[in-house]
C-alpha cells in the first residue's frame, strides 16, 4: 500500500476498516522507515562472479504517482547459478520498458561483480541483444521459449492450436538432442504446416529437413 503512493494515515485507516488491525500512522512510518534501508542493502549485496542462465523480463504494473495512475515496468533478473540454484539479482522499477534502460540495468550487474554469463533468455525486445552484447559480449542469447511459442502461435487456427503446442511441447520438452531433432522434423513436416500454417516454417511453406549439426 505504501509503495502504491497510500500515505500512512490512509494505510492505518484501511487496515483498521478491513481487518481490524489497529496501527497508528506513527507506526507505518516507522515500519517503512526500516524496511526501506533493507532492501537497500539487498540491492545493493555484491553478486556471484558467474552464472549459468540469466533470465530478463519486465513485469508492468500500473501504480499511482502524483495522484494520476501511469504504468511502470519492473526491471527483473533471475540467474541461475553455477551450482544450479536460482536467484534473484534484483528488481528495478522504471517506465515503458527499453532496451537502453536494460543496458544500464545490465551495467549494474556488472558493477556489482558479475564478471561472466553463460547464457542469457530474453523476449524480442528491438535493441536488447544489442544492449546485452554492449556488457557482457561473450554471452549466447537465447529466445525465451514462451515468448517463442506465444509469437509463433499468431500464425495458427484457433482450431489447430491445441495439437500444434501439444507437438512444439514435445521439442523443447524432449530428453536428448536426439530425440529433439526427431521430433523437430516431425513436427515440420505434418500435414498442417504445409497445408495451413506456412508462415509457421519459413514463409513459403518450405520446411527442408532438418539436421542436426
Amino acid at each position: 500500500m505504501y509503495v502504491k503512493a497510500m500515505t500512512t494515515r490512509d494505510i492505518s485507516s484501511h487496515l483498521r476498516d478491513v481487518y481490524g488491525v489497529d496501527a497508528s500512522a506513527e507506526m507505518i512510518s516507522h515500519m517503512t522507515d526500516r524496511i526501506l534501508p533493507i532492501a537497500k542493502e539487498w540491492q545493493n549485496r555484491p553478486l556471484e562472479r558467474k552464472y549459468a542462465i540469466v533470465f530478463m523480463d519486465a513485469v508492468h504494473f500500473h501504480v499511482c504517482e502524483e495522484n494520476q495512475t501511469i504504468k511502470k515496468a519492473v526491471y527483473v533478473a533471475i540467474g541461475v547459478k553455477l551450482n544450479g540454484n536460482k536467484e534473484v539479482l534484483g528488481m528495478w522499477v522504471g517506465g515503458n520498458e527499453s532496451a537502453k534502460y536494460w543496458l544500464g540495468v545490465l551495467n549494474e550487474i556488472k558493477n556489482l561483480g558479475v564478471e561472466d554469463i553463460m547464457i542469457v533468455s530474453v523476449d524480442g525486445l528491438t535493441g536488447f541483444v544489442d544492449a546485452i552484447g554492449a556488457v557482457f559480449p561473450k554471452v549466447e542469447i537465447q529466445r525465451c521459449i514462451v515468448h517463442q511459442i506465444r509469437y509463433t502461435t499468431k500464425f495458427v487456427n484457433y482450431k489447430d492450436l491445441k495439437p500444434f503446442v501439444k507437438d512444439m511441447k514435445a521439442i523443447y520438452q524432449a530428453p536428448t538432442a536426439d530425440r529433439t531433432w526427431r521430433h523437430l522434423n516431425f513436427f515440420q513436416y505434418k500435414t498442417y504446416i504445409h497445408a495451413k500454417m506456412p508462415k509457421v516454417s519459413d514463409g513459403e511453406g518450405q520446411c527442408p529437413t532438418v539436421r542436426a549439426p
